[in-house]
């Protein structure tokens, strides 16, 4: 066994994220099983259905690259969703309403970003609360009950097209090009990868470690902020349940991906195309017949291998 775990053939394959070998083998079943499926048009409504998950995405793997993880996105695309849709603040434009959204996001990000990094609390058990507290006070308002329709500008938008590209995909990859290249070209992005690497050793060597996890939370606050924008766009509506599921999904792609919470390692790149394995496990499944449970545990199955995989590449 250990033979075969030193194969230099399996070492590098240990060295690319579980994310794009699932992406490949459910590329290839369904181009055996429905080609019919990978009509442009088709898979283009099925990935701009993920875009706001994409988008979470990029915040979440920003925190977890420093270390910490960061929960309240759900809460974050909650209270935006009822805020744009309840009538609260009756004509307002919709760039009024995007400098909001995302004014919202980073002042909540930066707060995690104060108590993780500055207090030293436990990331889990600040962004949990936070999470919590944004889902409290949106049903404290609504009173459980769908607050009303999102202004048709912005479903009109969410639907363009640029090609066979939906303009959420488009700036969703727009998106994750730009946190490449800050985390591969800036000293911020130097800082990100020291800290994630050793944070006490970072901090001897004068890289501002309380800083660069205060940033990376403010950053990811202000990304959610944006998701909530894009999700709002997509379902067009008020809710009381929007976006409460994402924040979990987006640790699950972040961590198919090759970023693993505690190693601070990994890249952008490969938590897009773990987004992307989800929305194409839910053509398979869907194209299958199998049931929203069925997908959870797909789900649930691939994370799972996602984590022996990491077991694998520390032993060796």
């Amino acid at each position: 066994m250990s033979a075969i775990a030193n194969n230099p053939a399996i070492q590098r394959m240990l060295k690319v994220a579980p994310s794009y070998y699932v992406f490949a083998l459910l590329l290839i079943v369904l181009s055996v099983s429905r080609p019919q499926m990978l009509n442009a048009n088709v898979m283009g409504i099925f990935i701009r259905q993920v875009a706001p998950l994409g988008v979470l995405v990029l915040g979440q793997l920003l925190v977890m690259r420093v270390k910490s993880i960061d929960l309240p996105g759900g809460g974050i695309i909650l209270l935006v969703n009822y805020i744009i849709s309840s009538n609260l603040l009756p004509g307002m434009s919709a760039t009024g309403f995007v400098l909001l959204a995302l004014f919202t996001g980073t002042a909540i990000g930066l707060f995690n970003g104060f108590m993780v990094g500055k207090r030293r609390v436990s990331a889990v058990i600040v962004t949990l609360a936070v999470s919590i507290i944004l889902v409290g006070g949106v049903q404290f308002l609504s009173s459980g009950k769908p607050p009303g329709n999102v202004p048709t500008y912005f479903n009109t938008i969410y639907n363009v097209k640029f090609g066979p590209l939906p303009l959420p995909v488009l700036f969703w990859i727009l998106l994750t090009a730009l946190l490449s290249l800050l985390l591969s070209r800036t000293v911020f992005g130097r800082y990100v990868t020291s800290v994630g690497a050793n944070a006490d050793a970072a901090h001897f060597s004068g890289v501002p470690v309380e800083r660069t996890v205060v940033v990376a939370h403010t950053l990811a606050g202000l990304i959610a902020g944006i998701a909530a924008l894009v999700q709002t766009a997509s379902i067009a509506v008020g809710s009381v349940r929007v976006g409460l599921d994402l924040p979990i999904l987006s640790v699950a792609a972040t961590i198919l991906g090759g970023v693993v919470f505690g190693r601070g390692e990994g890249g952008v790149w490969g938590p897009f195309f773990g987004v992307l394995s989800f929305a194409l496990l839910f053509v398979v499944m869907t194209s299958f017949g199998v049931s929203d449970s069925g997908k959870l545990i797909a789900q649930g199955l691939i994370i799972l291998l996602a984590a022996i995989f990491y077991g694998l590449k520390a032993r060796n």
